[in-house]
């Protein structure tokens, strides 16, 4: 159970507090293939950002804050997730989680 994520049907690119990526599952080797997939482990995600991108980048790894949006490309909607992880209460970096998500969504509002 230690390595769910690794064939998640989402992205998961997981980096250090510099932004060295330290691990892709399965989905994310093949959503990032065509920028190096698995060869971008040990690499700086701030490399692979073209500006305004990698001044964003570079605020949520000082500031270890959330960035939470949606895109569409080549007619996919995705749920983009980047937050800070911790280990034993230590921030460690961040993680990103991209979700394929349907064009048209519900949204329940609970009590």
């Amino acid at each position: 159970m230690n390595d769910w994520f690794k064939e998640f049907d989402g992205a998961v690119t997981v980096c250090d507090p510099q932004g060295i990526v330290l691990y892709m599952n399965d989905k994310s080797v093949k959503t990032f293939a065509k920028y190096g997939g698995a060869a971008l482990i040990g690499q700086s995600l701030i490399d692979c950002h073209p500006e305004p991108a990698r001044t964003k980048l570079l605020g949520l790894l000082k500031s270890q804050g959330k960035n939470v949006y949606t895109i569409e490309k080549q007619g996919v909607k995705k749920l983009i997730y980047q937050g800070p992880w911790f280990q034993d209460g230590k921030y460690g970096g961040l993680v990103e989680l991209s979700l394929e998500i349907p064009m048209e969504m519900s949204h329940f509002v609970r009590q």
